[in-house]
């Protein structure tokens, strides 16, 4: 199984798809890799050569932040708009919807499960 930047690829899929299993190489990324090594995109990855693996990882060493490194910079990112208290910041911190979506109805994936609030039924006024 061919290992690029740190993550076992799948080897029965086209190098243009293996590539993508890559934390930081989407579709566009991982055509571009490919057309700067040279390597054709419909190559399955067990079939690539030992020179081509090492170049695709060297164009991605060199000029691509991928995996653990992108994780902990957007995690700073993320961190640096909570220290400056910033709106993003506060919603980041809220558990809330950061760009702008509505949250009356919907938005359960940020907020969690319903939670029933107690009492309401049956007052009577």
């Amino acid at each position: 199984m061919p290992r690029i930047a740190g993550v076992d690829i799948p080897e029965n899929k086209k190098i243009l798809y293996s590539l993508q299993y890559v934390h930081g190489i989407g579709p566009a990324t991982a055509r571009r890799i490919l057309e700067q090594t040279g390597v054709d995109p419909d190559t399955r990855a067990k079939d690539l050569a030992d020179h081509e693996v090492a170049g695709i990882a060297g164009e991605i060493d060199t000029n691509h932040i991928v995996e653990g490194a992108l994780r902990r910079q957007v995690q700073q990112d993320i961190q640096r708009l909570k220290d400056t208290r910033c709106w993003r910041g506060e919603r980041h911190r809220k558990g809330l919807p950061v760009r702008g979506q509505r949250t009356r109805c919907n938005a359960r994936t940020r907020k969690g499960r319903k939670r029933t609030v107690a009492g309401k039924k049956g007052v009577k006024g």
